[in-house]
């Protein structure tokens, strides 16, 4: 009896060692590759690519995959730029999500002063590290698939245009994940965290105003301003500011004003975003908008349409999952600057008015929380109410730096956004790795999945039935 209580603590140390060493090499081969990686993301962050105009990027990230032994399925859900690639067989799905677009009028240089680049567009929100780690994650979780003999399926997405576009959101409605166990994602941030977050829905559409052009002093009488239209609708939604939820956000921009003071304008267009925590919320939102701009073309004899350009739901988090991904990443820690990082940090912390470098956040991961909240919106909403799902950020930027800004721009086209990039790369291989060996890991989360989303939800995208707006960034 003794003997064999031995022999099963000794296995049992045996197993636990092995799977330690089998980690840890997952750890040291992103450590290796770090470089290349770095050499991909520094790539895509040089392409700028707007939304679904990523050919590029998304062809480097599918050369990299199928390289690596994955099978790639490109064009998906109708969308040029987004793709699958898939190694293995069977269950579990692990799914790990992969964005690459970038932002436009915010190109800049990676110098810690701003500074026009002479391009469209930047990555302002970080997604060239994004479809990267993501990508260097996938490869590492293949390849221990492959030393361990584990069964099951690793999946990259491809999700071009997060950035308005709403991309994920046709991959949903396409049933892409229909067989999907648990997707993964992490996002650039200015510090480690991996709380239960939580995200806006959105409604965006661009309205358009058509009027009758004609000279502006010598016949005014005879033009009808498709201008006047837009301005008389943002005056009225902006008036309803009051008259909503304190916690929803509107924000617009006109796109088309007219091109000459002397000619009343024929056509104008105004870009529209709402968001709110509930996306039934939004939707009444958005509803009334459209009633300001029906009545603003009354108003100024001018006609109106528009089109729906995206619309994302909410997040649902997953404790379960979350809780893992915490731990995962607190394993691995934040980064270190070097003396040359430091001093780049510290130029760009000043630049924000801060007096001195916060470097603590970035080699720190925050305190775990449940009751945390973001402010922006993402397709991955939609994601996790097809799908359990868990995500995290890294420290990418310098910390107190604002997404969508130039100094994101600058931390991520350098080696500060590369090693932040390489924590979330370890982080999401370690939980996914941890999903392959715990099938009750699983289990538990689709549990609270279900109770969460609810057993009788039906998906509704909030763009409707419209087709991929490819060209909502020209």
């Amino acid at each position: 009896m003794k003997y064999t209580l031995f022999l099963a603590f000794v296995l049992c140390a045996f197993f636990t060692i092995q799977g330690q060493k089998s980690t840890e090499a997952v750890i040291e081969s992103l450590n290796q590759k770090a470089g290349e990686y770095g050499n991909i993301a520094q790539n895509i962050w040089n392409l700028a690519e707007m939304g679904y105009q990523e050919e590029q990027s998304s062809a480097l990230l599918q050369s990299t995959l199928k390289q690596a032994g994955f099978n790639v399925e490109k064009g998906v859900a109708g969308i040029p730029t987004a793709f699958i690639a898939e190694y293995g067989s069977g269950s579990p799905v692990i799914a790990i999500l992969g964005e690459y677009d970038a932002l436009p009028g915010l190109s800049q240089e990676a110098v810690p002063m701003q500074k026009t680049a002479g391009k469209a567009a930047g990555h302002a929100c970080g997604h060239h590290l994004f479809g990267t780690a993501s990508t260097a994650a996938a490869i590492a979780v293949k390849n221990w698939m492959n030393a361990n003999k584990v069964k099951g399926t690793i999946r990259f997405y491809g999700c071009p245009a997060e950035e308005g576009g709403s991309g994920k959101v046709y991959m949903v409605r396409e049933g892409l994940f229909n067989d999907v166990d648990v997707a993964l994602h992490w996002h650039p941030g200015s510090s480690n965290a991996a709380s239960a977050g939580a995200a806006l829905a959105n409604k965006s559409a661009k309205f358009r105003f058509y009027g009758v052009s004609a000279h502006a002093a010598g016949a005014p009488d005879k033009g009808r301003s498709s201008l006047d239209g837009v301005e008389a609708m943002n005056m009225m939604v902006n008036m309803m500011r009051e008259h909503i939820p304190q916690e929803a956000r509107i924000h617009y921009v006109i796109t088309d004003g007219g091109k000459a003071p002397n000619v009343v304008p024929n056509f104008a267009e105004v870009y529209y975003y709402a968001r709110h925590y509930s996306r039934d919320v939004v939707i009444e939102i958005f509803d009334r908008i459209v009633k300001a701009a029906e009545g603003a073309a009354m108003g100024t004899g001018t006609t109106m349409d528009y089109e729906m350009i995206g619309g994302t739901h909410e997040l649902l988090p997953n404790l379960t999952l979350q809780k893992v991904m915490h731990e995962n990443l607190s394993d691995i820690g934040g980064i270190t600057y070097t003396d040359e990082e430091r001093a780049f940090a510290e130029k760009i912390s000043s630049s924000m008015g801060y007096d001195s470098l916060d470097e603590e956040t970035a080699k720190m991961v925050q305190p775990y929380e449940t009751t945390a909240r973001a402010s922006g919106s993402t397709d991955v909403g939609d994601v996790s109410f097809a799908v359990p799902t868990v995500g995290m950020r890294a420290a990418t930027w310098v910390p107190g730096t604002p997404a969508h800004s130039w100094q994101a721009v600058a931390a991520g086209g350098t080696s500060i956004g590369n090693k932040g990039m390489m924590v979330a790369a370890k982080a999401i291989s370690l939980t996914a790795i941890q999903l392959f060996e715990d099938p009750k890991l699983v289990a538990v989360a689709k549990e609270e999945f279900i109770k969460r989303r609810g057993a009788d939800f039906n998906y509704i995208p909030l763009l409707g039935d419209r087709k991929p707006a490819l060209n909502y960034r020209n």
